[in-house]
């Protein structure tokens, strides 16, 4: 089948290999625009484009796609299908309707749950157990398109937002494989979605990144493993400059104190182990510090002494 691609992240480097494996014909790879990188502001090229150009396939990176010079091209590119993956833009109506087969997405959560732009982190910091991938029709509104096929996974106990995209982008890909297949043989299904069940997975902030250790010890647990890789949960109540520290690795240890929410209960070389909300303890395994780099935080303890 001849298809345009339109992604830009890591996420979407996996559906973009898929359709090239599957022997797909792909005629144009739309992508975000290179950005300024790191503190030599170099520009660096997007996952997708970097894939794209290993496989010679034509790329194109627009800064919109509102206008009739987009539109212009995407029909010389002639596709029989619009396949998008965490592109980055909405896509204008005219844009959507070029295709004959139409423009499918896909999407990191079983809709209607978690529409928007960070479907994946939210799952976690909601204290979800599972979640999975979409393949839908796209549409004006966001994420609210007819639903091809939908694939489900369980979440871990401890895996954080970055190891879940993994595995959710290879899921995502075999879903998108099976869908083309479906499209091509004129079987794919079109199930509307219950709006009623619909909620929303805004962009994350940093904002969201400071602990209350008045909540309970599943709920920071599982805010520490859905802001990674940005923009981490972070504290300071173990901070030997009372600057906030990042965090990257807890553990719920089910332990019951009568400590103050906050209070240190113990450190040594597993951990340092908080007093919660709850009455439970967290061992905070994983920091760091502003300028440094990631570490245990035993090690973090043994270079600044201040930290008991």
């Amino acid at each position: 089948m001849r298809i345009l691609f339109m992604g830009t992240p890591e996420f979407a480097v996996a559906s973009l290999r898929r359709l090239v494996e599957d022997g797909h014909e792909i005629c144009g790879v739309f992508t975000q625009p290179d950005k300024p990188k790191n503190r030599g502001h170099k520009l660096a090229f997007s996952p997708v484009k970097e894939y794209a150009l290993t496989k010679n396939l034509p790329v194109f990176q627009p800064v919109s796609l509102k206008g009739g010079e987009a539109l212009e091209l995407l029909r010389s590119l002639a596709p029989e299908l619009t396949v998008v993956a965490a592109y980055g833009q909405l896509l204008p109506d005219d844009i959507l309707n070029v295709p004959p087969l139409g423009s499918v997405n896909v999407h990191s959560s079983l809709l209607p749950r978690y529409r928007g732009a960070a479907p994946i982190s939210w799952a976690i910091l909601n204290g979800e157990t599972e979640t999975g991938v979409t393949i839908m029709y796209m549409a004006r509104a966001l994420d609210a398109g007819d639903i091809i096929l939908q694939k489900s996974t369980p979440i871990g106990a401890e895996e954080d937002a970055r190891s879940l995209t993994e595995r959710l982008a290879e899921l995502g890909a075999e879903a998108l494989s099976e869908t083309v297949r479906a499209l091509a043989a004129g079987t794919a299904s079109r199930t509307p979605q219950d709006e009623s069940l619909s909620t929303y997975a805004p962009k994350l902030e940093k904002g969201l990144s400071p602990i209350d250790w008045s909540r309970s010890a599943h709920e920071i647990a599982c805010q520490v493993r859905g802001l990674i890789p940005w923009p981490c949960a972070t504290t300071d109540i173990i901070s030997a400059d009372e600057k906030p520290l990042k965090i990257y690795a807890v553990e719920e240890l089910g332990q019951d104190t009568a400590l103050q929410p906050g209070a240190r209960a113990a450190a040594g070389k597993q951990g340092i182990d908080i007093a919660c909300g709850d009455g439970k303890l967290l061992r905070i395994k994983e920091v760091q510090a502003q300028g440094g780099k990631r570490m245990s935080a035993y090690a973090y303890r043994l270079g600044h002494r201040k930290v008991k």
